[in-house]
């Protein structure tokens, strides 16, 4: 019997990859690591303003869970095949391998384009988000006198990047010892919630169950039944990046095992711990809802936590919330290099044999990681347009997400290639999860084109939309453009190693003509 590291390696070659990472990532550090890029309580502090308008306590409960519900099976759908096909690759891979042949090339590359960018936006959102924490807590302690101005969010989510890169360029064994730490500090923050906010909060500002339960109060001009959905925003921002333990999968060990139980694991864990967080919170942030979300502040639960702890103890509570938030922003950036990576490998991107490279030092994709956090900063360049323009950036990163979940899962059923599963499978519930999971995200990424308030000023737009069409526009001339573009040279995954004894029908093309051959040496940078 072959040993769990010689596993992994013929499981990877039988995808047509050779092994280059160093397999660190334990099934433990795996779930920590999804777990860490959903950090439940920072994030929640950071979309409660997505959740409390469009319906108060309901939405935020009742919604919660019912969205967490169709997420779940999400999960589940891309364990299996994460389970079946576990590569840094992930969407754009299976994207490949399941669709037909008519139309797996230009799949696989919108796919792709798709889920890179929406990575990168996902490092811009977090890190702006990360800004207006830190900046909050800076208005707080100042008693009101300090007021950011944009140049200074700006800044300070380029200083977050760039420490986030330097950071995320660590060999992978330092980065899988972290882990542990991070899902302490997650679970350390989510104890606070449900500890210390009810023992810490005035009577004025507690409320009843009725009220916590069966209010729903719609702050937004949309009618009653879209606001509640439009509300969704929350736990799909908050459960995210699904895939990102998939991206990591050449770093774990015993991969097509660990890989799906992170996802499984990584969804229920953030989505149960967010629902007992929303409901405390509900119980203990007052009926006054407009009073919350105006609040000069601008951060609904920095508001909450300042009526219960006062100013001093907020702070406290906060800084735990701005590190924990930073460590899940890291991870995540992680994840985005990784794409990034498997996408050059392929040679889909320009720059292909610069990004393709792993620092023989760290054995890392550390080109990767500066770019996708270089990436994050041109985005975040949308803060100077308008407080629309760079909002746009949270709900552009769901739509890439959402999008690119339900082409593999479609795929995979109407491709018409036969799906071999790995060692977790959901045997005949198979087909009824992927249904329930492909209509969700299809019907989600709909929801998510419309504005925040029906009628929008310029300053309500869903910019979002703009953005996502701008991608797929852009990737799609790129594809199609004469004698240079995708359609030319781009066959899908390229082999790095000389047989693929999966069976499937991935060709090396790294040699044909239009494509630029990539270096697949450990090089020093």
């Amino acid at each position: 019997m072959p040993s769990p590291k010689m596993s992994d390696e013929l499981v990877l070659a039988g995808l047509g990859y050779k092994q280059e990472f160093k397999r660190h990532f334990g099934w433990l550090e795996l779930v920590g690591l999804s777990f860490s890029i959903m950090c439940v309580v920072p994030s929640l502090s950071a979309v409660l303003v997505y959740s409390i308008p469009y319906g108060g306590p309901v939405s935020m409960i009742w919604g919660w869970l019912i969205a967490s519900i169709f997420i779940v099976f999400i999960g589940l759908a891309m364990a299996e095949l994460g389970s079946a096909q576990p590569t840094c690759g992930g969407l754009y891979y299976w994207t490949y391998v399941y669709s037909s042949d008519r139309y797996r090339n230009v799949l696989s590359w919108l796919v792709g384009y798709i889920n890179t960018v929406g990575y990168i936006s996902a490092m811009s959102g977090a890190t702006y988000a990360f800004s207006l924490l830190v900046l909050s807590a800076a208005t707080i302690g100042s008693g009101g006198a300090f007021t950011p101005t944009t140049a200074q969010i700006y800044a300070l989510m380029v200083a977050t990047l760039i420490a986030l890169a330097l950071i995320a360029s660590v060999a992978t064994k330092i980065m899988a010892r972290m882990q542990l730490f991070f899902v302490l500090m997650n679970f350390s923050l989510f104890l606070g919630i449900i500890i210390a906010l009810p023992l810490a909060t005035p009577a004025e500002f507690k409320n009843s169950p009725g009220f916590v339960f069966g209010s729903f109060q719609n702050l937004s001009r949309w009618p009653d039944g879209f606001a509640f959905i439009l509300s969704f925003l929350a736990p799909t921002w908050v459960v995210s990046v699904l895939d990102s333990s998939v991206h990591i999968s050449e770093e774990a060990k015993n991969a097509n095992v660990a890989v799906p139980w992170a996802i499984i694991l990584s969804v229920v864990f953030s989505a149960t711990l967010g629902w007992v967080a929303n409901i405390v919170i509900a119980f203990h942030m007052g009926p006054n809802l407009e009073e919350i979300i105006s609040d000069p502040v601008g951060q609904p639960m920095a508001t909450i936590l300042l009526h219960a702890f006062g100013q001093k103890g907020m702070l406290v509570f906060w800084f735990f919330v701005i590190i924990t938030f930073a460590a899940g922003s890291m991870d995540a950036l992680t994840a985005a290099s990784r794409q990034l990576f498997a996408f050059s490998r392929d040679g889909a991107v320009p720059m292909s044999r610069f990004l393709y490279r792993l620092n023989r030092h760290t054995g890392t994709p550390v080109n990767c990681v500066v770019f996708s956090a270089f990436g994050g900063a041109l985005l975040g360049l949308l803060v100077f347009v308008s407080p629309a323009a760079i909002g746009a950036v949270f709900t552009l990163m769901v739509i890439c997400q959402y999008v690119t979940y339900s082409v593999p899962i479609v795929a995979r059923f109407v491709g018409g290639k036969e799906f071999v599963p790995g060692p977790f499978t959901l045997g005949a519930w198979g087909g009824p999860v992927a249904f329930v999971a492909a209509t969700f995200t299809i019907f989600m990424s709909i929801v998510f084109f419309f504005p925040s308030e029906p009628g929008p000023l310029v300053d309500e737009m869903n910019y979002g939309v703009v953005l996502f069409m701008g991608i797929v526009a852009l990737s799609m001339v790129y594809y199609f453009f004469p004698v240079y573009g995708g359609r030319y040279w781009f066959n899908g995954p390229v082999l790095t190693i000389g047989a693929n004894s999966s069976g499937h029908n991935i060709r090396n093309h790294s040699s044909e003509k239009g494509v630029e051959g990539v270096n697949t040496k450990v090089v020093d940078q």
